[in-house]
This record gives C-alpha cells, sequence and structure tokens, in this order.
C-alpha cells in the first residue's frame, strides 16, 4: 500500500510538472529578487542579496517552524553540499556533491528525477567534490561540473539537451559555482587556481551553449567574441600586457573565477571576483598581478572589462578576491559591498569601480595596518609577508611568518545577505590565522602550482566563526552571534525581520534581523555549509537548505580541522514551513 501511495505521488507531481512548466524568461529573472514564488537565480536576485520580502514567517512566529520533508542525496557520495536550491512551477532543483542534480516536487519532496555526472578519474578539484548550484533558463536547468563542462537538462525530463566542454581538466581546469543569466546570457567563470590556470568569464548562449565572448581576467590575455557559425574574432587584450607582471609568469596566472558573479541591471555590468596569483609565492612575481584578487566589472553586451578594483595587489597569502559583489541602492547611487578574504570588508561605486568604505570586519589583521581610501591600496605590513626563498640559507624555505586572517579567509564561499530593511549586511566571518612560508616552485601542467607551505592555526580557545551584522556606511558591527567552529555557509535574510544561517555543527537557524536574538535552531543532521533558501506556493512560506559537511576547512584547515574532526558528513536537503 505504501508503495503504490508513492507510486501516485510522484505520477501525480510529474503529471502537474508537465501541465503547468512554463519556460523562465528573461524578465522573470530579472524581477527574480522580487518575485517571492520561485527562486531562480543564485543569490535570489541577480544583484545576490539574498533578501526576500516575504514575511509569512517571522520574528513573532519562526518558532514554530517544523520541518516539512527532508530528501537524502543517498549513495556514498556524501562530502560538502555547498548548493543553492532552485525553485520554479512547484518543483526544487538542487545540485549535490560528485556533479549531481535532482529534481524534487517542491511540496512532497518526492524525487521526479535524477541526474549524474559521469566523472573521469583524473579530476583535480582544489577544495572538496562540491557544485554551488545551477541556472534555469527557458526549459533548461544548467550547471557545471567537477571535469569543466557546462551540462543543460531538460526541466521535465532531466535528459541532456546539450553539453561543453569549459577546458581541459587534466590541466587543472574545473568548475563549481552556479552559472549567471544576464542579458539573455549564460555566465560562467573557471576553477584551478592553484594549477596555474587562467582565469576567464565565458558568456554563452543558454539555448544552444555556444560561446559569444570570452573575457580573460589576466593580463595581457586575448579576449574573443563568436559569431553564430562559432567563428571567432580577437576583442582586445585585457589590460596592457607586461604590465604588472613579471617575465612569462602572466601566461599561467591563476586569477580563477571561481564563485561565480553578480549582475545589476542598472549599470549593465556583471561583477566577477578574480582569485589568487599563482604561484602563492609572491617573490617570482613582483608586481600587481591584475587582475587577481580583484572585483572585475564587465560589460555584458561587449565582453570589455569596464573597471576593476584590486583588494589584494601582488597577493602573497592566498587570499583570492573572489567573494560575491552585492549591489545595492543608497542616497540615489548604486554600491556594491564585499566582505573579502583578507579581512576588510569593501565598499564600491558599482558604475565606476570608485572605493567609497574600507573597514575591517574581522577582529585580528596582520598583513595590513588599514586601506588607504584615497588611493584604493592597501597599507601593508612589509615584515608579515613570507619570505623569499631564494634568501634562505639553503635556498628551500623563506622565512616563517604568523598571518591572519588565514588563507581560508575573514570569509570564504558562504554568500553574505543584505537586508534593505535594515540597510546591514550579515556576513558569516571566521577568526582564525596560519603559518605560512614560500618555497621554490615551476610550473608543470596539472600539477599544484603552490610555492608555499602553511598550517591553519586558531587564535585562541574561543570561538573561530561569527555571524556579523554590519553597516556598510560606519563599517561598525550592530552585532554578532558567535559560533565554536567557522562558518562555511551562507546567509539569508526575510522581510520578516529575520536573518537564516547554518552552522558546522549542523544547525539552520533563525535570528531577529535587527538585534541578534537567536529564535530559533532546528538539527539537520551533518554541518551546513550551504546558503538557505525561500519562497511561497498558495500563501504558505517556506524555507529550505543543503545539508552535509565538507568544503575546504576538513582538507586544508590544520589545526583547525584537527578541532572540528567529530563532525560528520551528510547528504541531503530539508524543507521547514509553520506548524498549523
Amino acid at each position: 500500500m505504501q508503495m503504490k501511495t508513492l507510486s501516485l505521488l510522484v505520477a501525480g507531481a510529474l503529471a502537474t510538472l508537465g501541465a503547468h512548466a512554463a519556460g523562465v524568461t528573461d524578465k522573470m529573472i530579472e524581477n527574480d529578487a522580487k518575485t517571492t514564488g520561485d527562486v531562480l537565480s543564485w543569490g535570489l536576485g541577480q544583484e545576490g542579496q539574498r533578501y526576500s520580502p516575504l514575511k509569512t514567517i517571522n520574528a513573532g512566529n519562526v518558532g514554530r517552524l517544523v520541518p516539512a520533508w527532508s530528501f537524502s542525496f543517498g549513495g556514498e557520495k556524501q562530502r560538502g553540499q555547498e548548493s543553492q536550491p532552485l525553485i520554479h512551477d512547484g518543483v526544487m532543483f538542487v545540485t549535490a556533491s560528485y556533479s549531481r542534480i535532482f529534481a524534487l516536487d517542491a511540496k512532497t519532496g518526492a524525487k521526479l528525477w535524477k541526474y549524474e555526472h559521469r566523472l573521469p578519474d583524473g579530476i583535480m578539484p582544489c577544495c572538496d567534490v562540491i557544485n554551488r548550484g545551477a541556472a534555469l533558463y527557458d526549459n533548461l536547468v544548467i550547471f557545471a561540473t567537477l571535469d569543466a563542462q557546462l551540462v543543460a537538462l531538460d526541466q521535465k525530463t532531466g535528459d541532456v539537451v546539450w553539453k561543453e566542454k569549459i577546458d581541459d581538466y587534466a590541466a587543472g581546469y574545473s568548475a563549481t559555482a552556479a552559472p549567471l543569466i544576464a542579458q539573455g546570457l549564460l555566465l560562467t567563470g573557471v576553477s584551478g587556481g592553484e594549477f596555474g590556470v587562467v582565469g576567464r568569464v565565458e558568456a554563452r548562449d543558454p539555448k544552444t551553449g555556444n560561446l559569444v565572448w570570452v573575457r580573460p581576467v589576466v593580463e595581457g590575455h586575448m579576449g574573443y567574441k563568436y559569431d553564430k557559425a562559432g567563428n571567432k574574432t580577437e576583442n582586445g587584450v585585457s589590460g596592457t600586457p607586461g604590465k604588472s607582471w613579471p617575465g612569462d609568469l602572466w601566461k599561467t596566472g591563476g586569477s580563477a573565477t571561481w564563485l561565480g558573479g553578480s549582475y545589476n541591471p542598472k549599470t549593465g555590468l556583471a561583477y566577477f571576483g578574480a582569485g589568487n596569483p599563482a604561484p602563492w609565492n609572491s617573490h617570482l612575481r613582483k608586481g600587481d598581478n591584475l587582475y587577481s584578487c580583484s572585483t572585475v566589472a564587465i560589460d555584458v553586451k561587449t565582453g570589455q572589462i569596464v573597471w576593476h578594483y584590486q583588494n589584494t595587489p601582488n597577493d602573497g597569502w592566498d587570499f583570492d578576491g573572489v567573494n560575491e559583489f552585492v549591489t545595492y541602492d543608497e542616497g540615489g547611487k548604486v554600491l556594491g559591498g564585499k566582505a573579502d578574504r583578507n579581512g576588510f570588508f569593501y565598499v564600491n561605486d558599482a558604475k565606476t569601480g570608485q572605493l567609497v568604505n574600507a573597514f575591517p570586519f574581522v577582529k585580528k589583521i596582520t598583513w595590513a595596518t588599514g586601506i588607504d581610501l584615497k588611493t584604493g591600496r592597501p597599507n601593508f605590513v612589509s615584515d608579515n609577508r613570507p619570505g623569499d626563498p631564494t634568501g634562505s640559507a639553503d635556498g628551500k624555505k623563506g622565512n616563517v611568518v604568523f598571518s591572519a586572517p588565514s588563507f581560508l579567509g575573514g570569509k570564504n564561499q558562504m554568500p553574505m545577505a543584505y537586508s534593505p530593511d535594515t540597510k546591514l549586511f550579515y556576513v558569516p566571518a571566521n577568526e582564525w590565522g596560519m603559518e605560512i612560508w614560500n618555497e621554490p616552485i615551476t610550473y608543470k601542467k596539472g600539477a599544484a602550482y603552490l610555492g608555499a607551505g602553511f598550517t591553519i592555526k586558531t587564535l585562541g580557545d574561543g570561538p573561530i566563526g561569527a555571524l556579523r551584522a554590519i553597516d556598510p556606511k560606519t563599517g561598525k558591527i550592530a552585532w554578532e552571534v558567535t559560533n565554536n567552529a567557522p562558518l562555511w555557509g551562507g546567509v539569508l535574510t526575510t522581510g520578516g525581520n529575520l536573518v537564516f544561517w547554518g552552522t558546522p555543527e549542523g544547525y539552520l537557524q533563525a535570528a531577529d534581523a535587527k538585534t541578534g536574538k537567536v529564535l530559533w535552531k532546528f538539527q539537520t543532521g551533518s554541518g551546513v555549509v550551504a546558503p538557505p533558501v525561500t519562497w511561497e506556493d498558495k500563501g504558505e512560506q517556506y524555507v529550505a537548505v543543503a545539508s552535509g559537511w565538507g568544503g575546504a576547512v576538513p582538507l586544508w584547515g590544520g589545526d583547525v580541522a584537527k578541532k572540528v574532526n567529530y563532525l560528520e558528513q551528510g547528504g541531503s536537503v530539508w524543507v521547514f514551513k509553520l506548524m498549523k
């Protein structure tokens, strides 16, 4: 009887999907932040604010939130689950570790279909076998895979409609970010900065996968545009060749765009963060090494870089620069906020890139004393740069320095949220440091290209993580909720005066957005390293999050990894609603 009932539920869900599914349009994606019956983009809108105006669930009743259903990703492929679900026409599309994607009935959790990408043996993901989500366009759901491919599936059936190779996984390329849809184009980046890849942003026709333009974000590389027949023509070199890179190092310069991008329709610009330069040994690459560790603003129509702002010139600590650039309106201007791995929070004019404000959002920063608001450059502490190994007695290891934050960052991949109600950013921050030193290194295709050694260290016996409510105007922390383990999951804020976020200890929790008072928490069974979402169906509001401990911390976390080695892996998605 139970099997028959389950079969009827799935059959009914499939029939509903077939009867009512409508194609996702550009207009729907542009309005994603305002419409509450769906979640069509990574960030709950192209700007990436992760804000929903929904207030059915609010600070007064969130204590009545209970599970509606939970779905297991199954198998032995647990590992880190960093995916943000999408919801359209009553269906949830959620990716999972090892390049899998599921279509689930959003009301019941019944599985409608699953696609599991066949991965080769030689993949080289830097930081676990994760995937951060998909994009929806027309009747397609599109996601990237660990072997650097893009796959577009039919939303109804899960059948492959098109599949395109981004680059050679054997050279260190991979892909983990959710694609961005802007002006009818599919925008994606690349992962692999630790293998000497060349970071870039690509624009494709989402219906076919055909390239439209490619923009490298390592200075000196040529951009290209493509006609409908696939013929390519040169579209200008990025930057000035040889200006900020010595010798030939720009040819394997890293600067991977591995977290994906955001878009603002008022500026017409897409904003991508470019990661660390390669190798880590900064003494080999004198100069600023553009456009590494930068926010890069690209004209979506032309594929040209309109402006850039470099957060960490000549990076020597693997501070990357990929963290999301979240745009918002303030005083008649469009601004953008970015909580960088280097420990500073930046506010830039989203149209011009001009620096408006910069301030620390973590308590301990040793590599710089501050950011010069006139020049936009950091005030470096020269003694805190890892030493040059060529100056050491044996030429094999430079001076070891203790640096804070660690290369895992004041904030890493976990996306923050912005509330237009409170005018605050909600930032998952971490307090930790590292011992780091430089070593000699030469590039070899497909091999790790670091030229550095490191050990992540705790800063004491206190909490490592803290969710911080930050005022971008003043730089002040309005409130914080600390956490023993490092925070590694994203944030959601709502019109119901709520902030939702998860912890590695397994809790999804909600706090009052104005005061930080924790009002509700639920144990999901494994660490939460993913961002929550919310939507409504027939007046009923739902909240969802993926659960499954993993990511970079247990792999690269040194002493911190030892501190949290009791945490259990998992793989599931949880959905909640108010108890009636």
